[in-house]
């Protein structure tokens, strides 16, 4: 492995593993509710980490660049999420998000389970509950994640 694939490597779990800690730091310490595309731009980066780890444990340099490129791919995915999450918030085209179900309602008498969707926090995807310089959560995930997977790709094809 050269240099440039050991960063890749590294920059490809490192990435969204941060990413990840401070979407689930603003949730669970600084009390942002995620809203349903904040989920949709995290789903990408769980797999993302898992193909970054991968990349350190496979054998053979083709399969380690291999599952590095994957890792890229994903945290790309997430950022164009983001974009798509942001532009949403900034209300340059409308969101796409439907009704969601609760899940766990078999069992459970009607009265709780008014009580437990009357006690959800309502937390709309147009609407950013935070920012910085005017950029959203959704915008700087994009732009961490496709900035990151362009210096990953870059890092890899230096390799070659």
């Amino acid at each position: 492995m050269t240099q440039s694939q050991t960063r890749a490597r590294l920059i490809a779990l490192l990435l969204p593993l941060l990413l990840l800690a401070g979407a689930w730091g603003s949730q669970l310490i600084g009390g942002l509710a995620p809203c349903e595309m904040c989920h949709w731009q995290r789903w990408p980066h769980y797999a993302a980490v898992v193909c970054a780890a991968f990349a350190f444990i496979v054998p053979g340099r083709s399969s380690k660049v291999t599952m590095t490129a994957v890792a890229a791919l994903l945290i790309a995915l997430s950022g164009l999420i983001g974009v798509f999450h942001a532009g949403v918030e900034y209300h340059w085209w409308p969101g796409i998000t439907a009704c969601s179900t609760m899940a766990g309602g078999e069992g459970v008498s009607t009265d709780e389970m008014l009580r437990r969707i009357l006690a959800a926090p309502v937390v709309r995807c147009d609407a950013a509950q935070w920012t910085l310089f005017g950029v959203s959560l959704a915008g700087y995930n994009a732009i961490l994640s496709l900035g990151g997977a362009a210096v990953i790709g870059v890092l890899i094809g230096k390799a070659r």
